[in-house]
């Protein structure tokens, strides 16, 4: 699948956990238009080893989302059921209780493949019967969602790489300071570094200062 950067992210509606425990249904991203940036984050399973770590990493760093005026929301292609039980298991028991942004229950599979981030696919067999041909979970896929619910950063790891949430909120704040400012970012840009120019002349005034 091509990348999402530049188009609309898929809409989608389903049933996810919010608040650490209570089930909804029909969750969207709709909500957020034109009110919030959103990372909507997939991690490939529950009750596993390196998604607590992310899980948790995302938790650990939501105030500094939430002071972007940004929201986290996860998503895997287990159950809301499998989800709140997740979420009632300590830290140290392997679980992710304390986890308060919602988590997506993708059991349709549908959103990971919309979003490009689904390991394996569906084959037909002389009977007609779908088989699987993977194991039907998400890669570890990212994206940044502007207000207008556009992607402008996307991130898919392999299964075994987890990824950085500090990396995560640069982004958000790169996202943002081009925004406010209709100023590009260079390379390793941090919050309260110089921006460029989005011109030849303003290209060539940085990189005769660097």
């Amino acid at each position: 699948m091509s990348s999402l950067v530049g188009k609309k992210a898929p809409v989608f509606k389903a049933g996810a956990v919010v608040n650490g425990g209570e089930i909804i249904e029909n969750f969207s991203l709709d909500q957020y238009l034109g009110k919030k940036h959103v990372v909507f984050f997939f991690y490939p399973k529950d009750f596993t080893f390196v998604c607590p770590t992310e899980l948790h990493a995302f938790q650990e760093k939501l105030g500094e989302f939430e002071s972007r005026n940004c929201a986290v929301v996860a998503c895997s292609t287990d159950t809301e059921e499998s989800h709140w039980g997740w979420l009632q298991m300590d830290k140290n028991s392997g679980g992710i209780k304390g986890v308060k942004y919602p988590i997506v229950a993708d059991t349709t599979k549908t959103i990971a493949l919309n979003y490009g981030t689904l390991f394996g696919d569906y084959d037909v067999n002389d009977n007609g019967d779908l088989i699987a041909t993977g194991p039907m979970i998400a890669f570890r896929g990212l994206f940044l969602i502007d207000k207008n619910g556009v992607v402008r950063h996307q991130l898919i790891n392999d299964l075994p790489l987890g990824r950085n949430v500090d990396e995560t909120l640069r982004m958000v704040d790169a996202l943002q300071f081009f925004e406010e400012n209709g100023e590009v970012c260079p390379a390793n840009w941090t919050k309260g570094s110089e921006g460029m120019k989005a011109d030849h002349q303003g290209v060539a005034s940085y990189l005769s200062k660097h």
